[in-house]
């Protein structure tokens, strides 16, 4: 079962969340909370694989909340949640370590299967989200400078994998597209996130795009 925590101030919107999840076999919503204190809490508590997480909450917020999250031990795969579908705020977050994020009008088919992909530790969010959010970015000319100096000590395969995370390919597709072992994949992976200083494949994905790897 994927054991997920949702975190939303406004209880309506946790316990639509709560409906749609809940017509899943496999998935099984075991905890929510109304403020990002109470995430980190339910987080600790239930040890769920996801955290569907609102950004925008009273008290503690969305961002730090997933900059706790981040810190904890095995931490859980965190997608925010936001109205807006380009928003400089899911920039920070995603940066913060959230694996990706999904406006609140996803349909809920899409949802249900966007769960699953964030607990098999894929990228939730698209390579067009991508290159908005890194055109939004106010430094965006000095974190493109930034990012191509990171990417210079890659291989030429390293390098070719990274533009694949920009596209949001799982390792199975980048196995596929550049004729590797899946195995070899998932290890380059690993190993490009310790090179890069990402959390996760998502800032190695947005990092692709601000060094300009990624075709638009």
């Amino acid at each position: 079962m994927i054991r997920v925590v949702v975190v939303d101030d406004e209880p309506m919107v946790c316990a639509h969340l709560r409906t749609i999840l809940g017509s899943a076999d496999d998935i099984e919503v075991v905890g929510q909370a109304q403020d990002g204190a109470e995430a980190v809490e339910a987080v600790v508590r239930h040890k769920p694989r996801v955290v569907l997480m609102d950004l925008r909450m009273p008290g503690v917020d969305g961002l730090t909340a997933i900059e706790r999250i981040a810190k904890l031990p095995e931490p859980p795969a965190v997608v925010a949640l936001t109205t807006f579908d380009a928003d400089t705020y899911v920039i920070r977050a995603l940066r913060a370590g959230a694996a990706g994020f999904l406006v609140k009008s996803t349909p809920p088919e899409d949802l249900i299967g966007l769960v699953r992909v964030a607990a098999d530790g894929h990228t939730v969010l698209s390579p067009e989200a991508a290159q908005r959010l890194v055109a939004m970015s106010a430094d965006g000319r000095r974190r493109g400078d930034d990012a191509r100096r990171k990417t210079e000590g890659l291989t030429e395969r390293e390098t070719d994998v990274l533009a694949c995370l920009g596209e949001g390919l799982s390792n199975a597709d980048i196995a596929a597209r550049l004729h590797l072992a899946e195995a070899t994949v998932k290890s380059y992976v690993s190993r490009m996130l310790v090179k890069l200083d990402c959390a996760n494949r998502t800032q190695a994905g947005l990092l692709a795009h601000e060094a300009g790897l990624v075709k638009r």
